[in-house]
């Protein structure tokens, strides 16, 4: 029998982790969960994260046995993923910004994390730094704004080039700029139109093939355990709020893979 996978954000970010995964390991069972209700998590209280995150997972796996969860949030997975793994026997994969392929890559060693601003704070996002990028320079942007873009744009509406150009203001004119981490799962989803404000970027970074490879290798070591008690049809995804735009909504995401948007 196939894996099943869940993907879990506040919005639509996690979808980008997902594509990555889904292009290595296309025939794998894939649910998605929006707690679109509390989007999003960067202005949201720890506490309330965990147990969302807990209680909202709990109750998919009661659905639908899970054999993988992916915790496609930056902001999630610094907060939930010990109570989460805690909680489930199955693997519980997270996200972090990926600092030390970028520090790898970049040539001028000056480099731009482009975040959330509770991810920009976090306390493990300066432990990275100090681990894997000590020759270079990181320069930080913590935006909420550009994850309500992206979010925008997956239900269909034109990106705001404005916008997005004042939300990255800091670097138009940071010629040596060379390397930019997209350090938020929604960003991805906005990639041609960020190299858009930013021509002198030439390397733009996210954790999503990474993270497929890892879901690959955990599921060939333990290729005999798989929970999943049934094959399903249909691949779904699942929303903790009513979309004002729910039949165009719906129909973006068949583009995605997803058969079925259902509220928890």
């Amino acid at each position: 029998m196939n894996p099943t996978i869940l993907f879990f954000d506040s919005g639509v970010g996690g979808l980008s982790v997902y594509r990555d995964v889904r292009d290595l390991l296309p025939h794998c069972n894939y649910l998605y969960c929006c707690d679109n209700a509390f989007f999003p998590y960067s202005e949201k209280q720890e506490d309330e994260i965990i147990e969302r995150a807990v209680t909202i997972c709990r109750q998919i796996n009661a659905m639908h046995p899970l054999d993988v969860i992916v915790i496609a949030c930056n902001t999630a997975s610094t907060v939930a993923l010990p109570a989460l793994r805690q909680e489930f026997q199955c693997h519980v994969v997270g996200t972090v910004p990926a600092i030390k392929p970028a520090a790898a890559l970049s040539q001028t060693k000056r480099i731009g994390l482009l975040a959330t601003k509770g991810t920009v704070k976090r306390t493990y996002v300066t432990e990275l730094i100090e681990r894997y990028a000590t020759d270079c320079v990181v320069e930080k942007i913590g935006s909420t704004k550009l994850a309500e873009i992206a979010e925008h744009k997956l239900h269909g509406h034109p990106v705001d080039l404005v916008a997005l150009r004042e939300e990255l203001s800091p670097w138009l004119t940071e010629k040596t700029l060379d390397t930019v981490i997209l350090g938020c799962t929604h960003f991805p989803l906005i990639r041609e139109e960020i190299q858009l404000c930013l021509p002198q970027v030439k390397y733009f970074v996210d954790s999503g093939k990474a993270i497929a490879k890892r879901i690959q290798s955990l599921l060939d070591n333990e290729a005999d355990k798989v929970r999943a008690k049934s094959i399903m049809k249909k691949n779904q995804i699942f929303c903790t709020a009513l979309f004002e735009d729910k039949e165009k909504f719906e129909a973006i995401l068949h583009q995605w893979g997803f058969e079925q948007l259902k509220l928890l």
